[in-house]
């Protein structure tokens, strides 16, 4: 990301909070700024680390939990997403992506999905696609049908 372009900024998505803090210790201990948001922060600190990514220009890295950096945040400083485990509502991940993708955006955006192949992160990439097509050849189809998680759907990504 960095060689690519030296002043790029990202944000690292993950809907594991303890994920986000191993992420977080590597990046720190490599010297690489970074800052963290999740639900459990209060407003002080949610505000603080939104202000340290979007001002400080050595803060490279802004680590989010999936469902608190998804709403409400316009973060068109960073161009890149990395999107560390699928979540099974892709609505949910488009909005996560949102976040770069406003009116102010001026560089080219980068998503990176990380999907190891025969895992249960492959399953619900298929199952997203699944949704997907399902909603776009419904008439009149609402989102909600992008959330709902089915007895069919837990079959598929728990069996061979």
């Amino acid at each position: 990301m960095v060689e690519r372009d030296g002043s790029a900024k990202g944000i690292v998505f993950s809907q594991f909070t303890s994920f986000l803090d191993l992420i977080k210790y590597s990046l720190q201990k490599s010297g690489v700024k970074c800052v963290q948001l999740e639900g459990s922060m209060s407003l002080p600190a949610r505000d603080a680390a939104i202000k340290t990514f979007i001002e400080d220009p050595d803060c490279r890295i802004f680590l989010m939990s999936l469902k608190a950096g998804g709403v409400a945040l316009n973060l068109t400083v960073a161009s890149h997403v990395f999107l560390m485990d699928p979540w099974w509502n892709p609505a949910v991940e488009r909005q996560a992506q949102d976040r770069i993708h406003r009116i102010g955006q001026y560089k080219p955006i980068r998503i990176v999905r990380f999907i190891i192949e025969n895992t249960i992160e492959e399953r619900i990439l298929k199952l997203q696609e699944k949704k997907e097509l399902m909603f776009e050849g419904t008439i009149g189809g609402s989102s909600e049908a992008l959330g709902k998680l089915t007895e069919a759907d837990m079959r598929f990504l728990f069996t061979n």
